[in-house]
């Protein structure tokens, strides 16, 4: 018991170094860009922090749906263990990467969001995906759990709703090539699709029990 214990905490602090490496590195770079004038970051240095937020973002909503299928197909009940703090650093990244937007991109001209917001259909999925991501972080404690009980199922299914808006965000940011998106979409769809069919299998095995049961 000591020793799962001791591993599991050993694989969570793994799981925390690599969540935080993609955010040294881009702290790093944008430090060093600020301090020497390197191009780090590359041409346009605000562009690429925005994107590396966002991407990081969508990378990790992305693991943490794949938690449920990789467990059911395992059988390793031990990843629901990781699946809440994969969601918190995918809300930490999405924040980030919004913050980043407000604070180099607008300058401080925090109002014209708004007017982003009607204008701009990216920025209105992207602002929707971290609105409905917002509950989901609030409430992923074991008190929010307790107190909502089923309704806190309920509630975090927004989680799929919310990778579709990511998705369709990286979509249409896109200018030209968009490979990168499409790759995630095709990610997305294989998540959602094994959860549809995996309803689908738990509706049949429920009817079927159901008939058997009438008969008898």
């Amino acid at each position: 018991m000591a020793s799962a214990s001791r591993n599991l905490i050993a694989a969570k602090t793994l799981v925390h170094l690599f969540c935080l490496t993609p955010l040294a590195i881009l702290a790093w770079q944008f430090w060093d860009v600020f301090k020497t004038g390197s191009d780090a970051l590359g041409a346009d240095p605000v562009a690429e922090v925005e994107h590396r937020l966002g991407l990081w973002a969508l990378r990790f909503l992305m693991i943490g749906l794949a938690i449920t299928p990789l467990r059911q197909l395992t059988g390793q009940a031990v990843l629901i263990r990781f699946r809440r703090m994969l969601g918190l650093y995918a809300f930490a990244y999405a924040t980030l990467h919004f913050a980043a937007y407000l604070g180099l991109d607008l300058r401080g001209y925090w109002l014209q969001i708004f007017e982003e917001i009607v204008k701009r259909p990216y920025i209105t999925v992207g602002f929707a995906a971290w609105l409905l991501l917002l509950p989901l972080a609030i409430t992923s404690t074991q008190g929010w759990m307790r107190r909502l009980g089923r309704q806190w199922g309920r509630l975090h299914k927004l989680v799929y709703a919310i990778g579709v808006f990511a998705v369709l965000h990286f979509w249409w940011l896109v200018k030209s090539d968009i490979r990168e998106p499409a790759l995630y979409a095709g990610i997305l769809a294989a998540l959602l699709g094994w959860r549809v069919w995996k309803w689908q299998q738990r509706r049949r095995t429920a009817a079927v029990r159901s008939v058997a049961a009438q008969q008898q």
